[in-house]
């Protein structure tokens, strides 16, 4: 399975993330974006995958997930009623058992690794357990979220949750349970992306260059390169 590293990139999407929900002129068009830019990278990943089997080498890069469940998960949090706390709790129940139910089907023996699988059927239902980086960098961007007008407090959350990484990995990272895996969804090295915390706080709140769809692309497509170097070298 290519795991791609995300220690700096993934701390650096998500605030990003975070300061364009802010100013978005429009934030469901926002959401529906990036969810469809999900759907859009797990289906390009499950065909290279089938594809591809017979390398071993699977594709379950799909970073577009965890931040479309982040935006959701900010959304539902700013309209502060519990219908839509149950109606968050009751997607993903469903996402939960759609992705292990329809990932267990025997007919998708034509890709062999089962986390590529059920990250695909997570991607696309929008599981928490199931999408690159699992739950806890989803909720790592709630708490960039509710710390993005203190500096102070982003680089404390920040410094935290990479040496929480580091220790609860040491600690139950490596246990073969079913959803420790899928908990654990990144690398014992995760802790890394504390380098990437000064660029954070040089952030002057003010709009860069005009790029606003040059990630929506880049991301895809340096993935595949990425993959395809990776067969040719292994």
């Amino acid at each position: 399975m290519v795991s791609l590293d995300r220690q700096n990139c993934s701390p650096v999407f998500i605030y990003a993330l975070i300061i364009g929900y802010q100013y978005t002129s429009n934030r469901k068009k926002y959401i529906i974006r990036l969810y469809l830019c999900t759907l859009g990278m797990a289906l390009l990943n499950f065909t290279i995958n089938i594809a591809f089997n017979y390398t071993q080498m699977y594709i379950t890069n799909n970073f577009f997930a965890p931040l479309f469940l982040i935006l959701i998960f900010i959304y539902f949090f700013e309209k502060r009623q519990v219908k839509y706390v149950a109606l968050l709790i009751v997607w993903q129940i469903l996402a939960l058992l759609l992705s292990m139910l329809l990932s267990e089907i025997p007919e998708w023996g034509f890709i062999s690794d089962a986390p590529a699988i059920y990250q695909f059927f997570g991607s696309v239902f929008g599981s928490i357990l199931f999408v690159e980086g699992g739950p806890l960098f989803v909720f790592f961007g709630l708490l960039l979220y509710l710390t993005r007008r203190k500096k102070i407090g982003i680089i404390i959350v920040y410094s935290m949750f990479s040496i929480f990484c580091y220790i609860s990995y040491i600690k139950w990272g490596q246990r073969p349970d079913f959803f420790t895996v899928y908990l654990y969804e990144f690398a014992g090295y995760q802790w890394i992306m504390i380098i990437a915390l000064p660029l954070i706080p040089l952030y002057n709140g003010k709009k860069g260059i005009g790029m606003k769809y040059l990630f929506y692309v880049f991301y895809p497509v340096h993935i595949l390169i990425l993959y395809f170097v990776g067969i040719y070298l292994f």
